[in-house]
Formats: C-alpha cells, sequence, structure tokens
C-alpha cells in the first residue's frame, strides 16, 4: 500500500494502519496511503472499513513541517472526501491523540471508537489557525453550537468520555485491544444494520440560535484572546456552518483559514510553537547524556516561591519536604499550600482523592539531617547572596553526594553560590516564576562548572513537571529579568516625559501584554521595587524611580494599600486614574528640569519594547542564551509577552532590525546616550540586512 499506510481484511473488515512515527502526522505519503487503502477497500471482500494507527496516538495532527510550502497531492480535504464518499461504513478507531487534521479526519469517517484514554480536539488556534478540512463546520453539526466554539476557540483537547457525551465518539471501547474490540465494533454496526451515518447531512435550524449570540460570543472572546484574529474567523466559520449549506461553508472555512496561515499572527505563533521544542535541547549536549534518578526533592524555605515549587512536584508524584527556620513558618507554609489545593478543588479541576494524595506527598522538617538522602535540593530563600551561601554550605556537608543543589534565584550569582559548595558541579539555577505551580516557565541557569548530566536531568525533570525550559548563562537577572530592566525603567520615563499611566499601560495592554507595566507594579507592590533600591550602594538616576520612590513614600504601594499608580475600588480593586498622580508626575518632572510633551502610541510602543530587543541582542552575543528563539520562549512564557507577536526577538525581525536600530539611534541623539547605545550584533545585523533568525541559521 505504501511505507507508512497498510491495509489488510480481517473477519471480513478492511483495517488500515497509518504507521508514521512519531504521532503519525498527515503528511502527504500518510494522505496518499489513506486514499489509495480506501479506494482499494471499495473493491474487495471488505464489508466495512476501520482506520486506526500504530505507536503511541492516532493521527496526532498536520504535518506542520508542509506549512508554507507548494501543495502537494492528494490534499487533506481530498483525503476526507474520498473517506466520506466510501459505499463502505468507515469507522476510525482512536487512541493516544485525535488533534488537529487528524481529527477531523475521525469526523469525516461513519462512526469514531475510542478507548477510555483517548483525547480529541482542535488546537489550530493555538497556531493562530482554525480547523482547515471540515473542523468548524462537522463539530457544530454533531456538538451543538456552543459546545463547538468552546472547543476550537480554545484549542483544549476533551477526553473521550466527555466527547462521547457530546456526541464526538459514538462508542468508548475497553482499551484492552484495539485492533480486535474496533473490529469486534465495526462487525457489530454492519450486522445491525447501522445508517450509513455522514456528518455533512445533518442541518443546523438557524432558529435554535437565539439573536446576537454570535456577537454576544464575540465580545467575551476577544477579552481573553488579547488581540488575536483566529478567535474571530473561527467564529464567522460556525456561523457559516448554521446558515450555509455544507460545501458553501467549507468554502468559507478554507478561505478564512487560507487568510489566517499568511497572517504575521500564525507565523509568529507558529515559530512559537518551534521555538519552545528547539529550547528544549542544549547546545553541544549529546542525546545520550545520562540523567541523575530523582526519587525524592527538597525544597529550602516554604514561603510562596518554595510551596508553589513543591506543588509542581506533589502534582506528579514526587515526594517533597520542606525545610523551614521554625515550626510557626513551617506550618504556614503547609497551610496555603492546602488551602492552594482546596481552592483548585471547589473550581471543580482536581478531585478531593487527588488533593489528598497530594498533600500526603508533601512533608515537612526543621532540620537538615532529615534531607540527606534526597535526589534534588531546590533552595528559594530570601534574594540575599550571603544567606543563599550560607543554605548551601549546610546542604554541602549535609546531602548524600551525587544530589544535585538548585537555586531558585532569579539574579545572583549561580558561580558564586556554588563556590560555597565542594560540588561546583552538582549546582545549578532552577529559576521558577512565581506563582510557581501556575507560571510554566523554568530558566535553567548553568554555572561555569555545571555537568552535564546535571543539565540533562533539570531538563527533563522540568519537562515531567509540566514547564518550558529554557537555558541560560550567568549574569545579573539571567535572560528575563535581565531585560526587563528596560522596559520598567522607560515606562518610568515616559511619565516625566509627559506620558500618563493610562496611556503607558493601555498601549502595552493594545499591543498585546495581560497588564501594562505600571498597573503590574501596583499588583506586585512599590514597596519591593523600593526596598532593593534604598538597599543599594550606589544610588540609580533619578529619572528612573523618581515618581515610584515618591509614591511609596506618600503610603501609595499599589492594591495591597488601595492605590499607587492608580485608585483602586476597595471592593472590586478596578483601577481608575487618579488626578493626584498626574500631578506628582508633572510636579516631579518639573523638579528634574524635563519639558513635557505630548507622546504618541507609536513612540510609548518602541521605547517599551525595543529596550528589550536591544538587551536581547547583547545576551545573545554574549552567549547567555543559546538562540533568539529561546529568548522568545522566556518572555512568551515567564513575562506574558503576546503569542502572536512571537515574542521579542521574532517582533524585531518582522519589525525589521534596520528600523529597530535607526530608532535606538534615534532615542540616543534625543533621549540621551545613557540607556540608548544599541547592540553591536544589532548594528551588526541590520547593516548586513539580516535578521537574528539568519544570525540563528549561522551560529547552529
Amino acid at each position: 500500500m505504501s511505507s507508512v499506510v497498510s491495509y489488510e481484511v480481517i473477519n471480513n473488515v478492511g483495517v488500515i494502519k497509518v504507521n508514521s512515527p512519531p504521532v503519525n502526522a498527515l503528511s502527504q505519503a500518510v494522505r496518499e496511503g489513506i486514499l489509495n487503502a480506501v479506494q482499494a477497500a471499495q473493491k474487495d471482500e471488505s464489508e466495512a472499513i476501520v482506520l486506526m494507527c500504530e505507536g503511541r496516538t492516532f493521527i496526532a495532527g498536520a504535518d506542520i513541517t508542509e506549512f508554507g510550502k507548494p501543495p502537494m497531492e492528494p490534499s487533506l480535504p481530498a483525503m476526507l472526501a474520498v473517506l466520506e464518499s466510501s459505499s463502505k461504513l468507515v469507522i476510525a478507531a482512536i487512541h493516544g491523540t485525535a488533534l488537529g487534521g487528524g481529527f477531523e479526519t475521525a469526523l469525516a469517517c461513519n462512526y469514531r471508537c475510542a478507548v477510555p484514554s483517548a483525547k480529541v480536539g482542535l488546537p489550530e488556534v493555538k497556531l493562530g489557525l482554525l480547523p482547515g478540512a471540515g473542523g468548524t463546520q462537522r463539530v457544530p453539526r454533531i456538538a451543538g453550537v456552543k459546545a463547538a466554539l468552546e472547543m476550537i476557540t480554545s484549542g483544549n483537547p476533551v477526553p473521550a468520555a466527555q466527547a462521547n457525551d457530546m456526541g464526538l465518539i459514538d462508542e468508548v471501547l475497553a482499551g484492552q485491544d484495539l485492533q480486535a474490540e474496533a473490529i469486534a465494533y465495526a462487525r457489530e454496526l454492519v450486522e445491525s444494520g447501522a445508517l450509513h451515518n455522514r456528518v455533512r447531512d445533518i442541518t443546523i435550524d438557524p432558529a435554535s440560535i437565539e439573536p446576537g449570540f454570535f456577537d454576544n460570543y464575540r465580545k467575551q472572546v476577544a477579552k481573553r484572546a488579547r488581540g488575536q484574529i483566529a478567535q474571530d474567523r473561527i467564529i464567522s466559520c460556525v456561523e457559516a456552518a448554521v446558515n450555509l449549506p455544507m460545501d458553501e461553508g467549507l468554502e468559507v472555512e478554507r478561505k478564512l483559514f487560507s487568510e489566517l496561515i499568511t497572517s504575521p499572527q500564525s507565523k509568529a505563533m507558529r515559530h512559537a510553537f518551534f521555538a519552545e521544542r528547539e529550547a528544549a535541547k542544549i547546545k553541544g549536549l549529546p542525546k545520550d547524556t545520562p540523567v541523575r534518578d530523582i526519587k525524592k526533592v527538597a525544597i529550602i524555605g516554604s514561603g510562596t516561591m518554595g510551596g508553589g515549587i513543591a506543588m509542581c512536584f506533589a502534582n506528579v508524584g514526587i515526594p517533597v519536604q520542606l525545610v523551614e527556620l521554625n515550626q510557626e513558618a513551617l506550618d504556614r507554609g503547609l497551610g496555603v499550600i492546602q488551602k492552594n489545593y482546596s481552592i483548585t478543588v471547589k473550581k471543580g479541576k482536581l478531585s478531593e482523592a487527588d488533593m489528598a494524595k497530594r498533600l500526603a506527598l508533601i512533608t515537612g522538617t526543621t532540620s537538615y539531617d532529615d534531607i540527606k538522602d534526597v535526589d534534588l535540593v531546590i533552595e528559594a530563600v530570601f534574594e540575599n547572596p550571603d544567606i543563599k551561601k550560607e543554605v548551601f554550605t549546610k546542604l554541602d556537608a549535609t546531602v548524600k553526594q551525587g544530589a544535585i543543589l538548585a537555586t531558585n534565584t532569579s539574579y545572583q550569582d549561580v558561580n558564586m553560590i556554588a563556590e560555597a559548595t565542594k560540588r561546583p558541579q552538582d549546582v545549578v539555577g532552577m529559576h521558577f516564576f512565581s506563582p510557581a505551580n501556575v507560571m510554566k516557565l523554568l530558566e535553567v541557569v548553568r554555572g561555569d562548572k555545571t555537568a552535564d548530566d546535571v543539565l540533562s536531568t533539570v531538563m527533563q525533570l522540568g519537562k515531567k513537571i509540566g514547564k518550558v525550559c529554557a537555558l541560560s548563562r550567568v549574569c545579573y537577572g539571567f535572560i528575563g529579568n535581565r531585560m526587563l530592566t528596560g522596559y520598567g525603567r522607560q515606562a518610568h520615563m515616559l511619565l516625566l516625559d509627559g506620558a500618563t499611566p493610562t496611556q503607558v499601560d493601555s498601549v502595552a495592554e493594545k499591543f498585546g501584554m495581560a497588564m501594562g507595566p505600571l498597573a503590574v507594579g501596583d499588583l506586585a507592590g512599590l514597596d519591593i521595587g523600593y526596598k532593593a533600591r534604598q538597599a543599594l550602594a550606589e544610588k540609580p538616576d533619578p529619572r528612573t524611580c523618581i515618581i515610584a520612590d515618591a509614591l511609596v513614600e506618600s503610603g501609595r504601594l499599589g492594591q495591597k494599600s488601595g492605590a499607587g499608580y492608580y485608585k483602586y475600588d476597595p471592593a472590586t480593586r478596578a483601577r481608575q486614574a487618579d488626578p493626584e498622580v498626574e500631578q506628582l508626575i508633572k510636579d516631579k518632572a518639573k523638579e528634574l528640569g524635563i519639558t513635557q510633551r505630548d507622546i504618541s502610541e507609536e513612540e510609548i510602543v518602541d521605547r517599551l519594547f525595543f529596550p528589550l530587543i536591544n538587551e536581547g541582542a547583547l545576551i545573545l552575543e554574549e552567549g547567555i542564551a543559546q538562540r533568539p528563539g529561546d529568548i522568545d520562549i522566556v518572555y512568551l512564557y515567564g513575562y506574558g509577552f503576546p503569542v502572536a507577536k512571537g515574542g521579542p526577538m521574532f517582533y524585531a525581525d518582522q519589525v525589521g532590525l534596520q528600523k529597530v536600530y535607526d530608532r535606538i539611534c534615534e532615542f540616543r541623539d534625543t533621549l540621551g546616550a545613557d540607556f540608548w547605545q544599541p547592540a553591536p550584533l544589532l548594528e551588526k545585523l541590520a547593516k548586513e540586512g539580516k535578521t537574528f533568525a539568519d544570525w540563528a541559521k549561522e551560529n547552529g
């Protein structure tokens, strides 16, 4: 039949098997193989056809590597048309995940059966796309309009049992022997004279949809989509499924899919998809590098960060011991963990039984002697280098040889911390982001002497606990926080130059950030930065902090005090512009001799985001980050950079490095050279007409 698709007749049932590791993606060879097999089955003694897959999953989606390339026949719609027009019943037998084009293939079959552990879904929206082979037309015809919209605009897969309730799966099998059970199900359908169901023959009564439903749904989705366009196009397609015949609806879907696949947003989101997978690979680290067995973990410190990290390990069944200075602090930390789990239970996202299992895995102690046998220790204490060195000296004297000693520091020198031990090869940075049990990013910081097997272990362990890992070398703030400095600094300086807090934040949010930088400051607490600045031996330039300092000194600490850059409603925490703050800004600008002016939206965007790009170029040149895509992943998962922009380095390539370079030079000449010096790498690439993507290719 083909090298990736086989066909045989078993007990009068034709069995088509796809075997194209690792995920049976719908490559041209797979599409052609399925089409040929269905056509062959029309002419033999088979009475029905089962479509299934070898390996760990059903067809898990389209072959994303074909995107942007000339179309290769047969197209997916052409293959599905052959499936749908079969004179014999076609039954999809699903295990693993049937996603995207894989699920659309199953929907084109007459019936669908699945093992209990299977999941089905249409995740195209996460790549800035919509299902382009009938998904938006078939799902609403089976599951109903509202369920279809929720499924397709979220992109989240649903388990077999739920899919069965929705009508998307017709039969949930026992799951002991997929092939035997699917053949038996096919035989049962044939012998019972089952109808030749075709989803395309189902119609939706437009009168069943309440007036204004689609407009209201658009408004709801727009709030969570943050400027993304794919969700709106998906709604248009589902609307077409209600109001148009199947073939006309498919034309609408194909037209809007073609629009999206060439859009900057989808290109950015596909970049992020590949960058995430690339970030997990460490250059120069052999694939067969061994990993250490991590069966038990200890965490030093049970505060917000330590408790969140503990939950990450308990969630995947790894026992954790929290170490605290005293029982009171330990009890407080354990109490917060229990409260966090209880909130998840109340939301219906966790069962009481699962909460009990996870809590049972988290224990506490006030003695280092109780963690002698752990395989990994993560220090999560106050950001003070002396305290951290003291902790690592104790760990070196206590914990067994071969254990990994990790620091969760977000700024401090990992090499200096490692020097506090006699085993620097075992020391690594594991920078979690707060709240650690929610945020997906894990910056893995490689010290000068960190062993290869430690890095390999931590990267794999990060994936196991549900994190997206990015590797950084040692520098102050590593990748993310080092870059963030310029972003926050310019937000403050824009105020002095004439912008209001509302202007700055609204422009950042329109760009796609979940919150603007000043609103984030209010949320975190303005006193945190204030205390850090007070502790510095060398005081910062007043232009970078004079307003924030004045707010704190007047008792405005942010949301927790009811006022910061904004006023906050005591009941709802809704923010409002405050004339007092705007006057304070004017007074401080006058105090510093700054003449305020009108600031354009374009200037705000460029001054906020171009410092990220410039610092990113320095980070690449210094070898702190392995590749531009790693920087993008840090910002997408750790700092809320809009995925529809692809990350700061991809965004720079889209804007054009020449424009970025010229603009930074313009700011240097008009705003001063103190904070506006173009990075040598940025200047070099701009003058050569190259991109960061070009640099990545040239540097392996």
